[in-house]
């Protein structure tokens, strides 16, 4: 395939032709292709469904799917399924459920479950005019989505309020129509997608025909129609707690006053430094992505709300917060985290559904409750991890197994690396070391 060349047409080739492509220029073309397609589901039905998911799909792309036993959440136990590539994390979340379990486990709270969305406009009609008539205007767009809005409505929710916002201090003539909505158990993004671009036509439709507004006044610019990813009336509280005699030995030989004493100087840190809060809110998405991923959901609606959380006064910080209370240790994780259980990928994708099915089929309030306290356990872990021994030792270790399997390492090399990391610390340097001096001492 010539780089320096615009391809055209793409879309409309077979997946054998964009193949062909592909790799024209390729070294092992033949290989690369056979590679290709051994990743493709031996099931056509099942295969048809991952191409249709996508655009110009040429294969799949596998990641682990592992679980994470010992939730303990609200008095219920739940094995939390994970899709990552990083067996760290889902080795610290399991660890961290599982010494929570014992100590009263997770509680979780949702305050509410609001979606927003706005259709941004430019008009330079008359101020007035346009709040005067704002509740016709309202009703106007109520009615209008009625054919859209009428199955959420049969389910609890729909619309919840319209506002009109004036944004003329930033740009001349620019106003949104701001809505929030209850979408239940669906994420809902199409739905409001769907009302804010028929709100657009209402909107344009009311202006030029309400005798209300002169001649000068029935343009209507639409700039956008779309629902915001920042989500700050969908929050969900996860939360633990314990007293200094129950950490027992999970502390490595700290004393529990000192273990408590340094937890709170970490979290404290992350809450005023970004560099160190963008890290430690990296640690709770290690667990929030994994279980967004493996239900389906939109993990990157998920960060982005709740990095913009964790900047809502201005300083980005870190989502979580820990404290002493009554002489324990406390950890609350708040943040916004829209989800859904039905409709979009958790209704097509085999593995989502299966995934919801480990959990027991939980509505949209229980899965977000379920996925925070996913993303405590793993702050949690890390926390302990960074204050106790390092967060290299365990780390690394949990990818001595990868290191060996790029270096080519045998089924001896690899329990004889195992027996010899043990005690000691693992780089990929000192691995490629041991094996080239044990390759060594067998070919003596």
């Amino acid at each position: 395939m010539d780089r320096n060349n615009i391809v055209t047409g793409f879309s409309k080739l077979d997946r054998s032709e964009k193949l062909r492509l592909l790799f024209a220029d390729h070294m092992e073309k033949e290989k690369a292709i056979a590679e290709m397609e051994s990743y493709r589901h031996h099931d056509q039905k099942v295969q048809k469904l991952h191409d249709e998911i996508s655009e110009n799909t040429l294969t799949n792309y596998y990641l682990p799917y592992s679980v994470a036993p010992n939730f303990l959440i609200n008095g219920k136990n739940y094995i939390l399924p994970l899709v990552t590539e990083e067996s760290s994390v889902v080795a610290a979340v399991a660890k961290s459920a599982k010494f929570w379990s014992t100590r009263g486990g997770f509680r979780t709270e949702i305050s509410e479950m609001i979606k927003n969305g706005q259709v941004h406009f430019i008009w330079n009609g008359s101020h007035d005019k346009i709040i005067d008539a704002f509740p016709d205007l309202k009703k106007r767009l109520i009615q209008d989505t009625s054919e859209i809005t009428a199955s959420m409505v049969n389910r609890g929710g729909g619309i919840v309020n319209i506002e009109l916002v004036d944004k003329r201090d930033h740009i001349e003539g620019y106003y949104q129509l701001s809505a929030d909505f209850d979408t239940r158990d669906s994420m809902g993004a199409n739905f409001i997608n769907s009302c804010l671009e028929q709100f657009a036509v209402a909107l344009e439709d009311f202006i030029r025909h309400d005798d209300r507004f002169g001649s000068d006044e029935k343009n209507v610019e639409i700039i956008m129609s779309i629902l915001s990813n920042y989500t700050d009336r969908c929050l969900v509280t996860a939360s633990v707690s314990c007293s200094p005699e129950d950490l027992g030995d999970f502390v490595d030989g700290l004393p529990s006053w000192k273990f408590i004493w340094k937890f709170n100087q970490a979290v404290k840190i992350a809450g005023i430094d970004k560099y160190r809060a963008t890290t430690h809110n990296k640690g709770i998405f290690n667990g929030i992505d994994a279980v967004m991923i493996a239900t389906g959901n939109d993990f990157r609606a998920v960060e982005a709300a709740g990095h913009a959380w964790a900047s809502r006064d201005g300083s980005y910080r870190g989502l979580s917060v820990a404290g002493e209370e009554n002489g324990r240790l406390s950890l609350r994780l708040t943040l916004p985290l829209p989800v859904g259980t039905v409709g979009g990928l958790t209704g097509l994708h085999p593995m989502a559904k299966r995934s919801l099915e480990i959990l027991g089929n939980p509505d949209a309030s229980g899965l977000m409750g379920i996925i925070a306290a996913g993303g405590l356990a793993a702050n949690f872990a890390a926390i302990r991890s960074l204050i106790v021994g390092g967060i290299q030792s365990g780390h690394m270790r949990m990818h001595l197994s990868n290191i060996l399997n790029r270096l080519g390492a045998d089924e001896s090399e690899r329990v004889s690396a195992a027996e010899y990391f043990r005690e000691r610390k693992v780089g990929y340097a000192s691995v490629k070391i041991f094996l080239a001096e044990l390759r060594k001492k067998k070919a003596l």
